[in-house]
Parts: C-alpha cells; structure tokens; sequence
C-alpha cells in the first residue's frame, strides 16, 4: 500500500510562525498602548471644545448660558423659560461621557466670572487636578 502525502503543515512551520507572530505582537502592542491615551485626551478637547461652541450659540439664542443645573443636557432638551427662543437641540447627538466613561462636568458661571462657563473632563483617573494622562481638560468662556 502506498503512503499518501497529506498537503499540511509540520508542526515546526506552525512553531515558527506563532513564534514570528509573538515577536511581532511584542514590538507593536506596546506601541499602539500609548497611543491610545493620547487619542484619548485628544477626543475629550474635541469634545469640550464642541461642547463650547454649542453653549456659545445657545446663549446667542437663547440671551442665557444653560445653568448649572440644566447641565448639558439643555442643548438637547429646551430648558421651560426659554422654548421660544431655543432653536436647538444644539448637538446631533447625545451628550457622551468622555472617553474614559465619565460624565463631563458643566459650570455656570465658570472660574472666569459672572458671564463665563467651564466644560471639564477630569481625565484617566476621573478625579479633579492631576498630571499626565489624569490631567483635567479644560474648556470654557472667559
């Protein structure tokens, strides 16, 4: 009886290419992992700065900042006292947490006074203040 020869691969090739594969892995993932902060950080300034410009033109409408209490959520939702001037919702979408999961935080007035806003994603650790990747990122008036 003759030996039929399978078309396959021996389990060194197969050794060899899971090996490649790791040495590969090993050289990028690391790479890719402290990038992913920084695109981080980087889509919560868009964010806060998309959220300014918003809260800007509701005041230009509106002849008021949303108050601390109605949040941002009232450039989704017309706030009672002002739904004949409201020409929102002001964001086509709903209001994100920031990348990391947590909610932004919104205060009128701001630290810069009477007319002045603040929009804060208090980054990685979620927590006011902190450094490097935990840094609070900051938007506003004033």
């Amino acid at each position: 009886m003759k030996k039929r020869h399978l078309p396959g691969f021996t389990l060194v090739e197969l050794m060899v290419v899971m090996l490649i594969l790791a040495i590969l892995a090993a050289l990028v993932i690391p790479r890719l992992i402290g990038h992913t902060e920084e695109a981080k950080r980087a889509a919560a300034r868009t964010d806060v700065e998309t959220f300014s410009a918003a809260l800007t033109m509701f005041r230009l409408q509106c002849g008021r900042y949303p108050t601390t209490e109605e949040g941002l959520e009232a450039l989704r939702t017309a706030p009672s006292d002002v739904q004949d001037k409201w020409r929102g919702p002001y964001t086509e979408k709903s209001i994100p947490n920031d990348p990391w999961g947590n909610q932004y935080h919104y205060t009128y007035p701001g630290n810069g006074g009477k007319d002045t806003f603040e929009v804060i994603s208090y980054g990685k650790d979620g927590q006011p203040g902190g450094t490097g990747d935990d840094e609070d990122i900051i938007g506003g008036s004033g």
